[in-house]
């Protein structure tokens, strides 16, 4: 089967520190023209600059029907992969061939102009993809449904929250029948319930025989829904394999190893005015930095971190995935009775939580580390892959029976309580 997608040798340079003229599209064209004369005169600047590579000669083809997940580190070179696919700016080097319609969605409300309303920028971007008005007006309304923005529809978009104007993005790049679907990591800005709706529009769109690029951290959905994946690191392809083998090899290759990260300045750590991360660390029962437990030792998970406002209310917590990418539990410091509702003074606090001994499979475990407002709907602070550690199977063990090593089914190995009786004669069947 011929490829819808050839990449040879793409590469890309930035110099850093110094304007660059932008590649102009179509795109700009249409729906920057207002703009057009500002960016004239911001245009220019100059002198020394360092360069940076964000892609190191790249070469992959991508079949027809497949769904590619894109995942590393941030500045790995993946955003700058699907923005040269897209066309919005242009290789340094090599080439990239695509045959077909193009939807892409990479940044919130990429293509949209912010004073025409959803309804105008709607029947826009389908003028963008090549689509007559009769083709965009017959997808019109199951667009506006997916999007769930019907009583906005005749409203700018620059009023739109960033929510409703990427679920009118995305919902405009699924349904307008490209043949590519270019997807990056904008989903991480809606609800849960919309991206779980987004992920399985995707998989429609793969069953139709079209081709979807996906960038994500979310490692367990490019397990479930993509049947292929690049990991990228530095600006190289450093692998590309079936989906779950490469989730595998990323988990292992570039997280694992630390269990523990400081930041020694607020101008590096994480966080916004108000409070900063300072430390997190994996700890034994002894209270010392630990990268490998047993499976009877229970895991402590210390998080440090700074409140520069008086009367913050937050909360601390942390997301756990195993090294397949799987979210194993979410934990926060909601039952800390102590804190909770309590407005906090400017400070240094720490909060630890332990996870018991035989709860965990065996294998590496990576944590995303998060501090918000009590009151606020998502994090203040979210640092993904921040330390690592391991469970391993020392041998056999009065705890845990003759069963040893990884159990292949399940995130978990609790061991819980079981008792069994033998019942009375008379209570068998005839």
């Amino acid at each position: 089967m011929k490829p819808i997608i050839r990449v040879e040798g793409l590469s890309k340079r930035y110099r850093i520190g110094a304007r660059q003229e932008s590649y102009a599209t179509l795109r700009d064209a249409l729906s920057g023209a207002m703009r057009a004369p500002l960016r004239r005169l911001r245009r220019g600047g100059g002198g020394d600059a360092e360069t940076v590579w964000a892609l190191k000669g790249i070469s992959f083809e991508v079949r027809p029907g497949e769904i590619v997940g894109v995942i590393g580190r941030n500045g790995a070179g993946k955003s700058t992969l699907l923005k040269l696919l897209s066309r919005i700016t242009e290789p340094t080097d090599g080439r990239a061939e695509l045959y077909g319609r193009v939807g892409s969605l990479l940044e919130v409300g990429t293509g949209f102009h912010p004073e025409l309303t959803g309804r105008e920028n709607v029947y826009l971007n389908g003028s963008i993809l090549g689509m007559k008005r009769a083709e965009i007006a017959r997808k019109f309304d199951e667009i506006v449904a997916f999007a769930e923005i019907e009583k906005f529809l005749d409203t700018p978009v620059k009023r739109y929250s960033s929510g409703m104007y990427m679920r009118l993005a995305f919902a405009v790049a699924a349904h307008l029948e490209p043949e590519i679907l270019l997807v990056d990591e904008v989903l991480a800005v809606g609800d849960a319930a919309f991206q779980k709706k987004c992920l399985g529009k995707m998989g429609d769109v793969a069953r139709e025989g079209r081709t979807v690029l996906f960038v994500s951290h979310n490692l367990s959905s490019i397990s479930v829904l993509c049947n292929r994946a690049f990991y990228m690191a530095s600006g190289n392809l450093i692998e590309d394999g079936p989906a779950a083998k490469v989730v595998e090899s990323y988990m292992t290759k570039a997280v694992g190893g630390a269990p523990s990260v400081e930041w020694k300045s607020i101008e590096s750590a994480p966080g916004t005015g108000g409070m900063r991360l300072r430390s997190v660390r994996v700890l034994d029962a002894s209270g010392e930095v630990c990268g490998s437990f047993g499976m009877d030792e229970p895991v402590h998970v210390e998080v440090t971190y700074e409140l520069l406002q008086p009367g913050l209310e937050t909360n601390v917590g942390y997301h756990l995935y195993n090294s397949k990418g799987i979210l194993v539990f979410v934990s926060a410091d909601f039952h800390d009775a102590e804190w909770l509702d309590v407005a906090k003074e400017p400070g240094r606090y720490r909060s630890v939580c332990e996870i018991p001994g035989q709860f965990l499979n065996t294998g590496s475990y990576t944590l995303d580390v998060a501090l918000s407002r009590a009151s606020g709907q998502s994090a203040d602070v979210f640092e993904k892959e921040v330390v690592t550690f391991e469970l391993v199977d020392e041998g056999p063990s009065e705890t845990r029976g003759r069963f040893m090593g990884e159990w292949q089914i399940g995130a978990l190995r609790p061991k819980l309580k079981w008792k069994t009786t033998r019942l009375r004669e008379d209570a068998r069947w005839d």
